[in-house]
């Protein structure tokens, strides 16, 4: 016959282990900036505004006059990525950066990867061009947009 103290005990022991593995996963959130503020930022010189999304996506919606373009997707993985940013902000791993997506799921990603790396003020863009359930997004805000016939 199993005791209830050790039964409760021990399904205690198991609920505390799996709270702390799913707190030890989850990724902290960084600084998050609305679409509105990124454009004043970037507008003013305080910000360096990257656009995450592929090249089709760029094609397909344009991206903010003065957004540089870096796929997320490099070749060279994340630290691709991150030299790519490195070198757009001067070697200035302090500098603002702000990274826009489509939805704002891979900018949050990216974000991570950059503050992991030394980057200290890199904002994510919560919103992303198209929207989600935090706000409408650059687009349907009528923030500037334009065409990316390079792309």
């Amino acid at each position: 016959m199993i005791k209830p103290y050790r039964s409760i005990r021990s399904l205690s022991s198991l609920l505390l282990g799996v709270a702390l593995l799913f707190i030890g996963c989850a990724q902290a959130a960084g600084p998050q900036i609305s679409p509105t503020e990124a454009l004043d930022m970037a507008n003013r010189g305080e910000l360096t505004l990257i656009d995450v999304r592929t090249p089709i996506e760029w094609r397909q919606t344009g991206v903010a006059p003065m957004a540089h373009r870096i796929d997320m997707q490099d070749p060279k993985g994340p630290d691709g990525f991150a030299r790519h940013v490195l070198d757009e902000v001067g070697g200035d791993k302090s500098a603002p950066i702000g990274l826009i997506c489509r939805t704002g799921n891979r900018s949050r990603y990216m974000q991570q990867e950059l503050l992991s790396r030394g980057f200290t003020h890199v904002y994510d863009v919560e919103e992303g061009m198209a929207g989600n359930p935090n706000g409408p997004g650059w687009i349907r805000r009528g923030l500037p947009v334009q065409s990316c016939s390079d792309c």
